[in-house]
């Protein structure tokens, strides 16, 4: 079914209009506020960066609004059987229960601790446990009065997010003895908001694949399949995805260059939120791209991602990506679901566009697509609608001009590639790739991806507000936002999400359709199975392993 004959069947909604009217404006997503073309000469900007090196970029113009800076308050109902488990609950329910006094953080802790210690040897979502540090900080909270929605709440950290005297390895001989002398920023945020750190996770050596080893044996599982090793857990934020998934964390931090937010999340059921560009500073997280690099959250739903995201994001005078941007909106309110007279209705009228092929074919992710089309066209304010791509698209988005990402990659690294090629591992070709590549090809590459994000602004998002996509291909190389959220499962279990790609700084917006979906549909709810006993004893079990000839395509 296209999209046209999904609004053939809806003929009570009121037609979109391609410009917000002044009244929306007002009141509206920061979307409809920032002025295109200076993102637009900011990325531009931006690719120039990576040549002459670090630099003041030019301010994002937008129109002023005004802007809530205190923590939310946080009261939500509570599901019976998020009150019958502690890691059950979201941040947004467990904000709740700590606010009211009925949970202490203490308690959330030692509940997940508890997981961990059953279930990890089989997961491998961690590559270090805080137990000791994180039950200290969890009392330190509980004698003191709840400040936000992140009070006490146990997170999972990515393990290239440097934590001050706690090892920060990347997963890679690089990194191995390394102890970071200061949090990330936006560790320092999460833990200023009241955060507790319960360890940091596996991921993909150097942040480039599914989780292994950095000889390139496979350790984490996906939560859903855990006496499956080949079903992927998404890399390369694998192990911050299967934490949650699994009930080891309440939520986690990723990062994304090409898919690692988005694709563990759409694996393993859990929506994952890559904010703009600069949204969130990358000081203090080991680099990989710096035109491409996002960290963001991955959470179990939007309201989640929401508190997340409110406490990374903003200003940091270490990092210029972050400066001259427009404030962060009530990302909270954004996300939680509107209603009219009971029934659930967009925040915002909102036109989602679908890109050719979207739908196509008689698999079960295909069916799944159409059925979750189906469910938002049917939601007061959402419009389904067909969308052509901007010309030379499949030029643009193709392989070579993607590989403009290598040389950015290779740079920070290229004292060590020319010293000691045994510290990148099994991975070391893709690694020569990045410093192989010739400077012609790169700067060709650099001028496509202005080009291309020109013609998203102009010609795809004149079309729609936001973009359904098939792959995280191109939003995170031109640096728009995306949000992940599961949509279904195959007949064997397997999650199945999909992913919304929006305007310059529309992570609200995205949000906003996201809790309107989530408001009426329940795979966001659904938990994996525990694994069996004769599993929990399964760490040193042979799952295989990615090899140096199969490692260069599968790197982000």
């Amino acid at each position: 079914m296209s999209a046209g004959e999904l609004n053939r069947q809806r003929t009570t909604k009121q037609p979109t209009t391609n410009r917000p009217t002044t009244e929306e404006q007002a009141d509206g997503p920061m979307d409809t506020r920032v002025d295109r073309r200076s993102f637009l000469y900011r990325a531009s900007a931006l690719a120039a960066a990576t040549t002459v090196g670090t630099l003041a970029l030019p301010s994002v113009g937008y129109a002023a609004q005004p802007i809530t800076t205190t923590a939310p308050t946080i009261d939500t109902p509570v599901r019976p059987e998020a009150l019958a488990d502690p890691t059950e609950l979201t941040i947004a329910e467990a904000a709740t229960l700590i606010r009211t006094g009925k949970l202490k953080p203490d308690q959330l802790v030692e509940a997940y601790l508890e997981r961990i210690s059953a279930y990890d040897a089989t997961y491998q979502a961690f590559n270090l446990v805080l137990t000791d540090q994180a039950l200290a900080r969890a009392r330190e909270l509980g004698r003191r009065k709840p400040t936000g929605p992140l009070y006490g709440i146990p997170l999972a950290i990515k393990d290239n997010y440097y934590t001050r005297g706690i090892p920060t390895t990347a997963n890679s001989y690089l990194f191995q003895k390394f102890e970071p002398p200061f949090d990330a920023t936006a560790v320092r945020r999460l833990t200023a908001a009241g955060a507790i750190v319960l360890g940091k996770t596996q991921m993909g050596p150097l942040a480039t694949t599914r989780a292994t080893t950095p000889d390139g044996r496979i350790t984490t599982v996906n939560a859903w399949t855990p006496a499956d090793p080949s079903t992927d857990p998404g890399g390369s934020s694998s192990g911050s995805a299967t934490a949650v998934a699994s009930r080891m964390a309440t939520s986690s931090t990723g990062t994304q260059t090409g898919g690692s937010i988005t694709a563990p999340s759409n694996a393993q059921n859990l929506t994952g939120l890559k904010p703009t560009m600069g949204r969130v500073s990358l000081y203090g997280i080991v680099p990989l791209s710096y035109t491409r690099d996002h960290p963001g959250p991955l959470a179990r739903d939007a309201m989640d991602a929401a508190i997340m995201l409110t406490a990374m994001a903003g200003e940091d005078p270490n990092d210029p990506r972050t400066q001259g941007l427009p404030p962060v909106p009530d990302l909270v309110t954004a996300a939680s679901p509107a209603y009219r007279e009971r029934r659930v209705k967009a925040r915002w009228r909102t036109r989602i566009g679908v890109i050719p092929g979207y739908t196509a074919g008689t698999t079960e992710t295909a069916a799944a697509r159409r059925t979750a089309l189906n469910v938002l066209d049917d939601i007061e304010d959402l419009q389904v609608v067909d969308v052509s791509l901007p010309d030379e698209w499949d030029v643009l988005t193709n392989t070579a001009f993607n590989n403009v990402r290598l040389p950015e990659r290779s740079e920070p690294f290229l004292p060590m590639l020319r010293t000691d090629l045994r510290g990148f591992g099994v991975s070391v070709t893709g690694w020569l790739q990045g410093a192989l590549l010739g400077a012609n090809e790169f700067l060709i590459g650099q001028r496509a991806k202005v080009l291309l994000l020109q013609r998203v602004l102009d010609d795809l998002f004149e079309q729609c507000d936001v973009v359904v996509q098939t792959s995280p291909t191109p939003f995170d190389a031109i640096g728009l936002p995306e949000l992940a959220l599961p949509i279904g499962f195959t007949s064997s279990g397997v999650p199945i999400g999909t992913i919304l790609g929006g305007k310059p700084f529309g992570e609200d917006r995205l949000l906003a359709v996201a809790a309107a979906y989530q408001a009426v549909t329940d795979w966001h709810h659904r938990r994996p199975a525990d694994p069996v006993t004769a599993l929990r004893a399964a760490r040193a079990e042979d799952r295989g392993r990615l090899t140096a000839e199969e490692i260069p395509d599968l790197m982000q």
